[in-house]
């Protein structure tokens, strides 16, 4: 008597996974909706004052009709922050793969920087205006320095996790020190660098934008800070939503460069 043993299909969902009752990408668009209609009715059904938040739609309008200002501002956030990444991204980079791969001075200087960064770098800022002024060159190198720790961390730490079985080999066949850290330990670290480079970006982002709110006379932040002075609620928070599709801009590019690079990398993904 044969015995046939039927197998539930699985068409779809890999093994030792749950699957998933709703896409992710659908339910992110579900819950990005659910944001924007509360942004909409909160205001017009009084649960939050018109005052605190101005409705979806009056946001729109009021930056539409501030289209070409907005704009300008934009560009102008937008040049401060390139010249601020490269500073900070260059930098950090530099000096986390430095540090990372000589250990005397890892263990020297590494608790020095993250001791610094726990520090409100805010304070610097009047500091930096009164060497440089409230021009755009305060302000790339006040988003540089909030992007440089992060960078410089993550460099870091990344560094220290490299099997130090790459290390060994590159060593018998006679690398250099310096050949040990552009091509064993930066590619192999490469993973926890792009993370870093993700929150660098946005630390950078942060800091830029609050230099031009506190002192300066163009930019994003200054556009936020002087429509909030006059009250113009539906204004600022078209400002701030330029601010945002800036950073989320910035991380769908890094995203990009993440996947495309790390294509070789081997991921161990943990599902409960």
């Amino acid at each position: 008597m044969n015995a046939t043993l039927k197998v539930p299909e699985t068409r779809g969902v890999r093994a030792g996974r749950r699957p998933y009752w709703i896409d992710p990408d659908t339910l992110r668009w579900i819950l990005f909706g659910c944001l924007l209609t509360f942004w909409e009715i909160a205001p017009r059904l009084d649960w939050i004052p018109r005052v605190m938040l101005a409705p979806l739609s009056a946001t729109l309008v009021a930056g539409f009709s501030n289209f070409n200002e907005f704009m300008t501002a934009l560009a102008y956030t937008g040049f401060e922050l390139f010249f601020a990444l490269v500073i900070a991204i260059s930098l950090g980079a530099a000096l986390g793969l430095f540090l990372g791969g000589i250990r005397k001075l890892r263990e020297t200087l590494l608790p020095i920087f993250a001791s610094i960064y726990a520090i409100p770098l805010v304070i610097l800022y009047p500091v930096l205006t009164a060497w440089m002024g409230i021009g755009p060159q305060s302000k790339v190198i006040f988003g540089a320095i909030y992007g440089f720790f992060p960078m410089l961390l993550a460099t870091a730490a990344g560094i220290q996790t490299v099997d130090k079985s790459y290390l060994l080999a590159a060593r018998s066949m006679g690398a250099t020190r310096v050949q040990l850290m552009v091509q064993i330990l930066l590619p192999a670290s490469l993973p926890a660098v792009l993370s870093g480079l993700r929150i660098a970006s946005a630390m950078t982002a942060i800091g830029v934008v609050v230099a031009e709110m506190m002192a300066s006379t163009a930019g994003i932040g200054f556009l936020i800070t002087q429509n909030r002075t006059m009250f113009n609620t539906a204004d600022v928070y078209f400002g701030v939503f330029l601010v945002l599709l800036l950073a989320g801009t910035l991380d769908y590019i890094i995203r990009a460069i993440e996947k495309r690079t790390l294509r070789w990398h081997p991921r161990t993904q943990v599902t409960l």
